[in-house]
């Protein structure tokens, strides 16, 4: 996915043929504002996020992938929504894993089976391809040992799911080149001093890092310019969140 920086080069210099007020005028949050203005205008049309915004948008790609009466374990779990509604309209026999006390209270309120544990210890005692899917949702950024969580899923299950935040994304490039701070918006509400996120991973270094181990990237989705779609090859400009589905090559 290379010619990231080109692509956003050309997107300022079609800007900056359309709009008269000079880039050192503006602040920032303007900039951001006209050039997400600009973006609308080339594509047409307005884009909507999702019908039914109750739902995460890759919650819904993740119901969409799971097979009916798949055996899944969710990684970081939070309180269990997600494998509650695998669990009731997929029919899956779903087992959850968390750390926060009260999310694993909520897990137990949903009829969810939960284990509290922290994902950096490992997933011992647990056998090879033991789960269909193993899930990992906007937790990657958030453990310290993110190779190993990700190895250990790949060894008991046969297909992993992993959503993440990229950083690469154009609106953090700016954020950091014009405000010199680091940004806070819908994806990334956190401030410095209290984010979660501690492992900073974009769309191109994930795929770099799938190469090397060897493991096959089945398919892709990315939340870009309020539209969930395919994964492009543009998308660690323009993506705000990715989702991949994984297998081992030796599963293949």
């Amino acid at each position: 996915m290379a010619g990231g920086n080109d692509k956003l080069t050309e997107m300022l210099r079609l800007w900056a043929s359309r709009y008269s007020a000079p880039i050192e005028n503006l602040s920032t949050d303007k900039l951001v504002a006209l050039i997400e203005r600009f973006l609308t205008e080339e594509n047409g049309a307005v884009r909507r996020r999702r019908p039914d915004s109750r739902k995460r948008w890759d919650h819904e790609v993740i119901e969409h992938t799971i097979p009916p009466d798949s055996r899944v374990l969710d990684l970081g779990c939070g309180g269990g929504e997600l494998l509650a509604r695998l669990s009731a309209d997929k029919n899956v026999r779903g087992q959850g894993i968390e750390l926060d006390p009260e999310k694993v209270y909520e897990c137990v309120g949903r009829g969810v089976s939960v284990f509290q544990s922290d994902l950096d210890a490992g997933l011992e005692g647990w056998t090879e391809n033991l789960f269909d899917y193993v899930i990992l949702e906007e937790t990657l950024q958030t453990v310290y040992n993110p190779v190993r969580v990700l190895s250990e899923m790949l060894r008991v299950g046969r297909r992993g799911i992993v959503s993440f935040p990229n950083f690469a994304h154009w609106h953090i490039r700016l954020e950091l080149a014009l405000g010199g701070k680091m940004p806070v918006n819908a994806s990334l509400p956190y401030r410095w001093h209290d984010t979660p996120n501690i492992r900073l991973c974009t769309i191109e270094d994930f795929i770099n890092w799938t190469t090397g181990a060897g493991v096959v990237i089945i398919e892709g989705h990315v939340l870009a310019e309020n539209e969930v779609r395919p994964i492009r090859e543009d998308d660690n400009l323009f993506a705000e969140e990715v989702l991949f589905v994984l297998e081992e090559k030796q599963n293949r």
